[in-house]
């Protein structure tokens, strides 16, 4: 009879395991499109990514530098950031506690008052009055109690993989939360240099406007001295003061925005106001680290946020193994040991040491359709991963192809520019020289001093812009903090 029991037994076991394995699939990672070979720009701009560009050697503006290491310090975004990689740490330790088995020591005390006409009152009964007991082992009927004190463990042996892939999720999105603290690193670094570049961008345009305000004065001088002789009119004299008195609220509206940039620059330091330190110089091309080959897939793959993005894929995988692993059945093993007595002074009596060993195999039946709908759920984050990886591929590509696109045509409207300003100079010589000579009037010359002006700001402007896409490009090669 025994042997038919164990035999059903085995069989049922076996039904159900069978049951268990009718599970869905788990997608394998998806590949991103390939990166085209071809160059990324037009001419014959080249890098060399086989070593990330540094962040102290892409800027070496020692004030520009001091700012980004108050950033790291002050800035609560930052900080925030690092929370929560402790976060995520804390949830990949927890993730590896669980291949040990868990181990509680404690003490139960109990007392129990059976009924006459239950199995456990008329056992004890029986059993008081057994002769194969002594006085010791006789059970107090009224209240039994029961004593207990020790330790009991148990243990899921990960037969299908479920924690291994848990902890494994747990490392990705740990790596991932480093990926990002990066990236939140690179974007302030960005908006930093951005915001103190502006400001020496307004620097330089409050000196061209200071600057012309001098020449203006000195032909708005030679005009007055000529209306006082006769030869020039009131209306020339007063289109002078006029111009003069537009260019003089510029000023003063260039120091506002000054004000402004350096409260922007406070507020991401950390700071409570005061005034920001900074050199006169815009961030130039470095066209030597430009005009080196090019490995464009290095370079797309080397930027947190591609591989950030690719290491939640990767999670998000671990997470759909983890889900399929639980359709399986669940070991479970148990044991504990400890002191067990219905008497107080015989708890501790070596004869009252007691101890239980448990083995179990649970199938999920009943609950099967919400594994199905959880498997769902982790098959479809996995699908969404890959497309924001897929994203992050591709934005990361079309960002280079642009700024290294925009740097070229930059270094060509910067030197047009320049030759611009240099004639203009040159015009105002002459056109102060032509109407002291009467060969030029007033209005020609206020029309010269106003194109050297707008020739300047167009040169400053483009300036600033080059700076921007330069500071870009560092965050587009996947530059290496040094911190």
């Amino acid at each position: 009879m025994n042997n038919k029991l164990n035999k059903y037994f085995k069989i049922g076991i076996l039904s159900l395991v069978v049951m268990s394995c009718a599970t869905p699939q788990v997608a394998e990672i998806k590949k991103a499109k390939e990166i085209p070979t071809t160059a990324v720009s037009e001419t014959d701009v080249k890098l060399d990514l086989n070593q990330q560009v540094e962040l102290r050697t892409y800027f070496n503006d020692p004030e520009l530098l001091n700012l980004f290491d108050e950033v790291v310090k002050a800035n609560p975004d930052f900080q925030i950031a690092q929370q929560r990689i402790e976060i995520a740490n804390s949830f990949l330790q927890r993730s590896k506690m669980s291949f040990l088995p868990s181990l509680e020591i404690g003490a139960v005390v109990s007392g129990d008052h059976y009924g006459k006409y239950t199995m456990e009152g008329v056992g004890n009964y029986d059993t008081n009055l057994s002769g194969n007991i002594t006085e010791d082992q006789k059970v107090n009927r009224n209240i039994t109690p029961n004593y207990w004190l020790g330790a009991r463990s148990s243990w899921e042996i990960d037969a299908w993989g479920k924690l291994k892939n848990q902890k494994l999720a747990a490392q990705k999105k740990y790596l991932a939360s480093e990926e990002g603290l990066k990236l939140i690193q690179v974007e302030l670094f960005t908006e930093i240099a951005n915001l103190y570049y502006q400001l020496v961008s307004l620097d330089t345009k409050l000196d061209i406007y200071q600057e012309n305000f001098k020449l203006q004065q000195r032909a708005y001088e030679i005009v007055s001295a000529q209306r006082a002789v006769g030869k020039a009119t009131e209306l020339a004299v007063q289109q002078f003061r006029a111009q003069n008195n537009n260019w003089l609220a510029e000023i003063e509206h260039i120091k506002a925005e000054i004000v402004s940039v350096e409260q922007a620059i406070t507020t991401l330091t950390g700071r409570y106001g005061g005034e920001v330190k900074r050199s006169n110089q815009l961030l130039a091309t470095n066209l030597a680290m430009l005009n080196k080959s090019m490995d464009v897939n290095s370079i797309i793959h080397s930027r947190p946020d591609v591989i950030s993005n690719y290491f939640v894929l990767e999670a998000t995988q671990a997470d759909a193994k983890a889900a399929r692993a639980a359709f399986y059945p669940k070991i479970d093993l148990g044991a504990h040991v400890g002191l067990n007595s219905f008497s107080v002074d015989k708890l501790f009596n070596p004869a009252s040491l007691a101890g239980q060993l448990l083995g179990g195999l649970m199938v999920p039946i009943f609950n099967k359709g919400q594994l199905k709908h959880d498997f769902n759920v982790a098959n479809k984050e996995q699908e969404i991963a890959f497309i924001t990886y897929q994203k992050s591929v591709t934005t990361a590509y079309n960002e280079l192809q642009s700024i290294l696109k925009q740097t070229e045509i930059f270094q060509k409207v910067l030197k047009l520019k320049s030759d611009e300003v240099k004639f203009l100079d040159n015009a105002i010589e002459v056109s102060n020289d032509l109407y002291l000579t009467g060969y030029a009037n007033y209005m020609e010359l206020i029309n010269s001093q106003r194109s050297k002006l707008n020739a300047e700001l167009n040169l400053l402007e483009f300036q600033f812009q080059n700076t921007r896409n330069n500071v870009l490009l560092f965050k587009a090669l996947g530059g290496k903090l040094d911190r």
